[in-house]
């Protein structure tokens, strides 16, 4: 049987044709044309036209092809308002949007409430969520009566299904959520004056759609075939390494990082640090950061000077002597949740070269991620196994540079778009092929073993990086967000808010 995987995610659409005896058959990826970002707004996108672009691929993708089943995903942290037919009010807030670091950063003032809401919510009081990214809209003076609120996921899956309904484990990363009865968290909900009708219904994909009129002629499909509800690429990346078992942490880094563990049941430490969000039947705990490979690509992009990433890989430079970085260009998440924190080098000095600022960002981004794993292990215990994956497997150095770093084995798949190979797994379990999600297993490629030597010297470079981490931390980040109370939420022109016709 075929199944056809759908991915909207933060930079491009995606497709993925998927044979549930083989494997994967085809893929196609398509970075978004200028139409999908806001002119103005890092981070806020065109949700018709992610759909449209998606569905383009997808249609492109399955042409001539008997599919069983679609299967979509997306990213958490999304959201964006409709009106009552579910056309757009707003765009797609992605995870990257900041905008509302100035009602999350007044909010963390107050201990009790942001203890109260992590221990309910499993998310921290943090500008990425979209409750806070709701509170600030509310604060600019948009209405949010008689307003439908959805996610991009939910709202593809809508365009598909013309069923208004989003998964639990998409709507776990929103802090809307009660994460302990999987359902709609009444306290968050009456802060924001906000009923549960005007939210999607909850569902799994337990409970298969079916393609309507309108998704069959978007992706060139007979009207009928089974669709199954949008889950977050975080959560599927999860499924799709094989490690829902206990001990099996997942590591992605691409435009973003995370540290991923499957886990029975919510765990929340008393004090608020790292996440808890659902996984499609359990939970996951982690760690997350803003900074990757967007700060890899926006190295190359700006100093760059026309060489290749081959170029750059080219290590002849004396680690020990290199600069710091900080990889909070888009603010930062875990470990300090600090929306308003800037990136940038410490200790330059003029003898540093183009490489030299090129391994400071690769390693920055990895010394991020490695201050919260020894943050996640220090609560949960360290995991028997590591899964790498991500743009970083694009890069020998900078895996290398990874194992030397966490000092543990990584176990590397070597294969693309784990999200939608955990997407298809999914599938495989609607369609009676496995069991258990858990039946699915994938093995590494290959093993890499760190370098005791250079595990050594990046504990040094590291321990300089963490004090001066501490340091920064004292510095009153109120003073960078923007005073302005100017809305940001034009209006979207109707025209290209179709609502999908049955």
């Amino acid at each position: 049987m075929l199944i056809l995987v759908l991915e909207s995610s933060t930079t491009s659409a995606k497709a993925m044709l998927y044979d549930t005896a083989h494997g994967v058959v085809d893929t196609l990826s398509r970075s978004y044309s200028p139409a999908v970002s806001h002119q103005k707004e890092v981070g806020a996108q065109n949700a018709h036209e992610v759909f449209s672009q998606t569905a383009s691929v997808g249609r492109e993708l399955c042409q001539g092809q008997k599919i069983n089943l679609v299967v979509t995903s997306g990213t958490w942290h999304n959201i964006l308002v409709t009106d009552a037919d579910f056309s757009p009010l707003t765009p797609a807030f992605t995870w990257s949007y900041n905008g509302a670091a100035g009602v999350a950063n007044r909010l963390r003032s107050d201990d009790a409430f942001c203890n109260a809401f992590y221990q309910r919510t499993g998310c921290m009081v943090h500008a990425i969520y979209p409750a806070f990214k709701l509170m600030m809209l509310k604060e600019q003076g948009f209405s949010l009566a008689n307003r439908r609120l959805c996610c991009q996921s939910s709202y593809n899956t809508y365009q598909l299904t013309g069923q208004a309904v989003m998964s639990d484990c998409s709507a776990s990363g929103s802090g809307l959520v009660d994460v302990h009865t999987r359902n709609w968290d009444t306290e968050t909900l009456n802060l924001l004056d906000v009923q549960a009708e005007q939210l999607f219904e909850l569902t799994s994909y337990h409970n298969p759609l079916k393609l309507s009129a309108h998704g069959a002629k978007q992706l060139g499909l007979p009207e009928g075939t089974p669709v199954i509800p949008s889950y977050p690429d975080g959560a599927l990346n999860q499924v799709g390494a094989g490690a829902l078992r206990p001990g099996k942490m997942t590591f992605s880094v691409g435009t973003s990082g995370a540290l991923r563990i499957s886990t029975t049941k919510p765990a929340l430490p008393q004090k608020p640090s790292t996440w808890c969000y659902m996984s499609p039947d359990s939970w996951i705990i982690g760690a997350a950061t803003s900074g990757a490979c967007n700060c890899i690509d926006w190295f190359k992009n700006l100093f760059g000077n026309g060489v290749t990433y081959a170029d750059l890989e080219e290590q002849d430079l004396n680690v020990s002597d290199a600069p710091l970085f900080f990889p909070f260009l888009f603010g930062e998440r875990c470990p300090g949740w600090q929306d308003a924190w800037k990136g940038g080098f410490l200790s330059l000095r003029p003898n540093h070269t183009q490489k030299d600022l090129y391994h400071s960002v690769q390693e920055g981004v990895l010394f991020n991620l490695y201050q919260c794993y020894q943050i996640l292990c220090q609560a949960n215990g360290a995991p028997d196994e590591i899964h790498l994956s991500g743009g970083i497997m694009n890069s020998r150095k900078w895996m290398q540079m990874c194992a030397d770093i966490f000092g543990r084995e990584m176990h590397c798949a070597h294969i693309s778009n784990v999200s939608m190979v955990g997407a298809a797994v999914l599938g495989m379990k609607a369609l009676g092929c496995i069991e258990k999600l858990e039946d699915y297993q994938h093995q590494a490629s290959e093993i890499l073993l760190p370098n005791p030597t250079m595990h050594q010297l990046y504990a040094q470079r590291f321990t300089a990086y963490k004090a001066r981490y501490e340091k920064n931390r004292t510095i009153d980040c109120t003073q960078h967000i923007s005073k302005s109370s100017t809305p940001i939420f034009p209006i979207l022109a109707k025209k290209s808010a179709r609502k999908p016709t049955s």
